[in-house]
């Protein structure tokens, strides 16, 4: 019981100093990409949302001149 007396009493700043060290910890364990990984995947990304946006953009030109078609047959 006293252990867990103990715990409860852990101030806010030392919740925070634990909490940091453990970040600090998890990121050391992280596998970090390589400068050319990283520009490889920077240029897929950005290829990518390229591409969604054009997708997008021909959707929504389609979209509206057919909404305005048809509300100009209706009125």
């Amino acid at each position: 019981m006293a252990a867990t007396a103990r715990k409860a009493k852990v101030s806010f700043w030392g919740r925070l100093l634990k909490y940091f060290r453990d970040a600090r910890s998890e990121l050391r364990k992280v596998a970090w990409p390589n400068r050319k990984e990283l520009i490889t995947y920077t240029i897929i990304v950005l290829v990518t949302v390229a591409i969604v946006a054009l997708f997008l953009g021909v959707f929504d030109v389609v979209f509206a001149r057919l909404i305005g078609f048809l509300s100009r047959l209706g009125g």
